[in-house]
């Protein structure tokens, strides 16, 4: 149990600033150098003094510049593309996003030209210091979407940074690009080595290494166990959206991230892939019930299922599969649009206190729909789903997953509760108020592409009809929740908890700022007889499609547009 201690303890400082007063409350994290700040991707770092109010100050709509006058308590605003859906890391004194080249950073490639765009700033004080360009692939938007840039958040350790490509590619940068005089890859050309270009240490091309075909970009923020980097390599369908180009290339994959040489691959959602595959892995020592803690890579797959794998792999290049848990219920179905009840994986599963918690999801193009979320016990092995799927023909013999829908009653099949399930709890939806209806809004689980983050065992997540839920993380059996609130905005990031406080943007720019309780009365005042946020909400001046982040007492927060940097000023 004490390895599981101190992995929680990790999740919550940073493994680089494990360090207490002597009064023992935890020292500020001072790096948040992946997304989730660890491994087990729970998005709450040690701050103090952040600040609840600001204000981001005004812009020229034409050139983007910042009027520094207007502004409250920010520190700096560096200038990013039109379109921003990375999220942010604060690492090695330096701030690293993922947008598109609207900025227009580099002379070689002006702002008309679309690319992928990694973008490198000083934290002290947003100083532009260099850029990772990935031009935009010839097949188009198929595998390679107008104007998207870079989804992801890099992973960062010392003078090294990987990150996957919009292109499908991982790749591994120095932090300092050229700025400390050297080279420490194979590009030798003079103008891919000027001081504001990066500097790419070795490239794995998960199209022409493994044949992966994916759907739109590819979008996994990866992580690492030791010298083992995780990844999700996006495979999906193509234009129709309904045939699989490469149903037999690998899904998830490890790698040495010295060398960018493959170490193992899963194929395991095959042709069940319902659309694409967006979702980053994650990381955890579980304690087994033996008391032996087994190490465990996390995988949510494009098919609706989630995965545990060992991650050192079965020593011969193949993967080693510890469980599987189909997130969706065996009767849903998949079709492309909202009424679908069958929805994939695209937010990353968060590990606390020996529990993995996830939501389903589905592209956003797509529209708003059911949602389920799950808390789920990683200490099984094979299939732990809640359900099994059977056929009446041979009624004691599972059946094989199905691609749009498991369970077909018109056909013969039907489910049955699955003895092995892991399941701890699900909430789908729940008459919270005992008024025996079920609220479609407040009471019900919507799909979601963010995760969760949970804190003092109370979980938040927002989903993307705009619904801010607060449930008890460690409830068993029965869901619990303690509130809900409206934010009248589709959600695509995840939620920060810092400094007691709750952090959640939305697609009107908003940043709702919550007490971190799960009391509605302390999370929330009462304002013209409706519950409001108990520090309300800040508007950014365009779209939140990122989440929040904090290192060194800093509050990080991109919009469409911008990076900012906030802090209370004296």
């Amino acid at each position: 149990m004490k390895s599981l201690n101190l992995l929680c303890v990790f999740s919550l400082v940073g493994a680089s600033t494990l360090s207490f007063a002597a009064d023992s409350v935890p020292a500020p994290t001072k790096e948040w150098n992946q997304w989730g700040g660890s491994s087990v991707r729970n998005n709450v770092p040690v701050g103090t003094d952040i600040p609840t109010e600001w204000n981001v100050g005004e812009f020229d709509f034409k050139t983007g510049e910042w009027d520094s006058e207007t502004a409250e308590n920010v520190k700096w605003v560096a200038r990013l593309g039109s379109q921003t859906y990375g999220n942010c890391v604060i690492a090695d004194g330096k701030a690293f996003v993922g947008t598109n080249n609207s900025g227009g950073w580099l002379e070689r490639y002006p702002s008309n030209v679309d690319l992928g765009c990694l973008l490198c700033f000083d934290i002290e004080d947003g100083k532009f210091l260099w850029q990772h360009s990935s031009e935009k692939l010839k097949t188009g938007r198929v595998h390679d979407w107008p104007l998207q840039g870079i989804c992801t958040a890099p992973l960062v350790e010392g003078k090294k940074l990987w990150f996957v490509t919009s292109r499908g590619e991982v790749r591994c940068l120095d932090t300092e690009g050229f700025h400390d005089g050297e080279n420490d890859g194979p590009i030798t050309d003079e103008q891919h080595t000027a001081e504001n270009e990066a500097d790419v240490v070795w490239v794995f091309d998960m199209m022409r290494e493994l044949g992966v075909s994916q759907h739109n970009m590819c979008s996994c923020s990866l992580t690492a166990v030791g010298d083992i980097l995780l990844v999700v390599t996006g495979n999906g369908v193509d234009e129709s959206h309904l045939n699989l180009p490469s149903p037999n290339a690998p899904s998830f994959i490890a790698i040495d991230k010295n060398s960018g040489k493959l170490l193992w691959s899963d194929d395991s959602p095959g042709d069940a892939i319902l659309h694409g595959q967006w979702s980053s892995p994650a990381y955890a020592e579980i304690e087994m019930p033996d008391g032996t803690m087994q190490p465990q890579a996390i995988f949510a797959g494009g098919d609706g299922w989630l995965y545990g794998f060992d991650p050192k792999g079965d020593g011969e290049g193949g993967s080693k599969l510890l469980w599987k848990f189909d997130a969706n219920p065996k009767e849903s179905f998949y079709v492309v649009n909202s009424s679908a009840t069958r929805n994939h994986l695209i937010a990353t599963p968060v590990v606390y206190k020996n529990r993995v918690y996830i939501g389903v999801g589905e592209d956003p193009e797509h529209g708003e729909g059911v949602g389920h979320l799950w808390c789920i016990d990683p200490t099984g092995s094979g299939d732990v789903s809640p359900e099994l799927a059977f056929n009446s023909e041979d009624p004691d013999e599972p059946i094989a997953p199905k691609r749009l829908q498991a369970v077909v009653p018109e056909e013969g099949d039907f489910a049955r509760p699955n003895p092995n399930s892991k399941v701890i709890w699900h909430y789908s939806e729940l008459d919270d108020n005992g008024d025996g209806e079920i609220d479609p809004f407040l009471e019900t689980m919507h799909r979601t592409i963010g995760s969760v983050a949970i804190k003092d065992d109370v979980l938040y997540v927002a989903d993307f009809s705009g619904i801010f839920h607060c449930l008890d993380a460690m409830a068993t059996g029965e869901p619990k929740v303690h509130w809900s609130y409206d934010m009248y905005a589709a959600a695509w990031g995840s939620p920060l908890i810092v400094d007691d406080k709750v952090y959640i943007g939305d697609e009107d720019g908003d940043i709702a700022i919550f007490n971190h309780s799960a009391d509605p009365n302390e999370a929330m005042v009462e304002d013209g007889g409706e519950m409001m946020p108990a520090h309300g909400e800040i508007n950014m001046g365009n779209s939140v499609y990122s989440t929040p982040v904090v290192a060194d007492n800093v509050l990080y927060i991109s919009n469409r547009t911008h990076l900012f940097a906030i802090e209370k000023k004296e």
